[in-house]
């Protein structure tokens, strides 16, 4: 009689197990949809296709809902929304002249904090790519955006942690920048 019940017992288990696993799956494809979808948004703004970005846009944000119903706690949505948030940010700051609050995105402050210090290298491209097409007041603003994030974020208390080195990183782009805004300077003279 023992080994019936241990074996229903099991039974439940794998069962159990076998939804979970499922789920599993199916929020994996949705980050990884989400994800690619960002990417799409952000070469599409740097190739300045900005009509086939906003399409993108929402496509992209019609997968975060339904990323976001499945499961809050796992790390691929976290990947996922910063990706996003990235991407918004991005074509935001592109078609707009503006970087979106995090109450606008509606996603949570680690996300935002890491999207926002994502989208800081490709404001770094994009000033490169502006530099390139010798529209120098682009530059400018570019960097005075990217300028105030970092010192913003500076004023942050972050620990040790995957925040923490992406704001350590975003001195490159700073920096890059900062270059790209000396050379302006010299061609002027």
């Amino acid at each position: 009689m023992k080994s019936t019940t241990m074996k229903k017992e099991f039974e439940k288990l794998r069962g159990e197990y076998e939804r979970r696993d499922k789920s599993r799956e199916e929020l994996i494809s949705k980050s990884r949809s989400v994800i690619k979808l960002s990417k799409r948004v952000i070469y599409s703004v740097h190739r300045g296709e900005l009509k086939e970005a906003s399409k993108f846009v929402k496509l992209m944000k019609a997968e975060k809902k339904k990323l976001q119903k499945l499961n809050q706690c796992e790390p691929y949505i976290k990947n996922a929304v910063q990706e996003y948030v990235e991407a918004l940010l991005f074509f935001n700051y592109v078609k707009s002249k503006k970087i979106q609050a995090l109450k606008e995105l509606k996603v949570g402050l680690d996300e935002y904090l890491l999207g926002l210090c994502d989208f800081t290298g490709e404001l770094m491209r994009y000033a490169t790519n502006m530099f390139i097409n010798k529209n120098f007041e682009e530059v400018m603003r570019a960097k005075e955006t990217l300028d105030e994030i970092y010192d913003e974020l500076g004023l942050f208390d972050f620990r040790n942690g995957d925040i923490r080195r992406k704001y350590d990183s975003i001195k490159y782009s700073v920096k890059k920048v900062d270059e790209l805004i000396i050379e302006i300077i010299k061609q002027k003279k």
